[in-house]
């Protein structure tokens, strides 16, 4: 009997020690990000993006990277560049790199792409192809990755109207495009839902989705410009700030912290923990899970079930949501909490829509 116990023993360390050297699903796969020109480390969709590939390399064993942007001449170069190095997933970042990503997609069928904040087909009638648009077709080698951010966005809105002491919040954007707006849209559309049910008067300053004009410092970039227009909507009144525009929003949070005349709504990631020189000032973000998205993607590539396409995640998914209070936590209303729950809820059933909402 000891003679058995004893081969019994040898038999499971010797699995042990061969499943603790059997290879990772994604041993051998390359996977890597090209940025904007926001840089890796601008706290918000590109750090976002990598956090997901360094996840990968952690569950996955794959190889991962990021080339960074400098300038816009810099997205065909990055691509080509991991091209060249045999990259297997390509994932590139926003709308600026639309055209580029389906450039090279189209010239290299069999290379898989995935592009964040981007879907495909995107040329309207007129639009140069390659030019002005990247694709009039699908693209079975791209995968889109998009948010349906105004639902998460439509929560924080409905939360700075419930938080605000002046009766006026604020929004800007960096460039205006769709991924960009789309959150100042739900933004306002929160707000106005908040009045309708509550006979308040609260209003936006930088955005009004009647006319599709709105405040943008047309840059990912200058912290300089966040201070500028935090300052300018403050003079206008607006104590709640939403900066849809990257590493800028950092500079509105520096100056709602050195005024303490305002707090800040975060967008992409929680603001709270990639940005904690400023949680005393950050009320909530708008939470995009870009790193769950491209973490799904080199998933699929490992396990051989990657399909080009869009891709949308939504408040149902749990792709978008709006982060917790933090510090704030004990200052928002219990009754404040359960609206914003209730129009979650409505959101993700259907009964709810930003659209709707801004349609009444």
């Amino acid at each position: 009997m000891k003679k058995l116990y004893a081969v019994i023993a040898v038999i499971l360390a010797a699995t042990m020690v061969l499943t603790a050297c059997a290879p990772k699903p994604g041993a051998g796969m390359k996977a890597a990000e090209v940025t904007d020109m926001g840089g890796v480390d601008d706290k918000s969709f590109n750090a976002s993006g990598w956090a997901g590939i360094q996840q990968a390399v952690t569950d996955f064993g794959i190889e991962g990277k990021y080339l960074e942007s400098q300038q816009q001449s810099d997205y065909a170069k990055n691509i080509q560049q991991l091209l060249d190095e045999k990259t297997d997933l390509i994932v590139t970042v926003g709308f600026l790199l639309g055209v580029d990503t389906a450039t090279a997609a189209k010239a290299n069928p069999n290379q898989k792409f995935a592009i964040v904040d981007y879907t495909y087909p995107d040329c309207w009638p007129g639009a140069v192809v390659g030019k002005e648009c990247g694709s009039d077709v699908d693209l079975p080698n791209v995968r889109g990755l998009a948010f349906q951010t105004d639902q998460a966005a439509f929560l924080a809105g409905y939360l700075a109207a419930g938080m605000t002491k002046t009766g006026k919040v604020g929004t800007y954007g960096g460039i205006p495009i769709p991924t960009v707006t789309i959150f100042m849209k739900g933004f306002e559309a929160g707000v106005k839902y908040y009045n309708q049910k509550h006979g308040t008067s609260v209003s936006v300053i930088g955005w009004d989705n009647a006319t599709a004009q709105g405040l943008f410092t047309n840059n990912f970039e200058s912290t300089d410009d966040g201070r500028r227009f935090a300052e300018s909507i403050m003079q206008e009144g607006g104590d709640i700030i939403l900066p849809v525009a990257g590493p800028v929003g950092l500079g509105s949070a520096a100056v709602c912290q050195e005024t303490g005349a305002c707090l800040i709504i975060g967008v992409d990631a929680d603001w709270y923990d990639t940005a904690p020189e400023y949680k005393s000032v950050v009320l909530s973000s708008v939470l995009k899970k870009i790193n769950v998205a491209v973490y799904n993607t080199v998933r699929d590539v490992t396990a051989g079930k990657f399909t080009g396409g869009a891709v949308t995640y939504t408040i149902a998914d749990g792709g978008v949501d709006l982060a917790p209070y933090h510090d704030f936590d004990s200052q928002v209303p219990a009754a404040l909490k359960a609206e914003i729950e209730q129009a979650k809820k409505d959101l993700i059933s259907g009964a709810l829509t930003v659209d709707g909402v801004l349609g009444q």
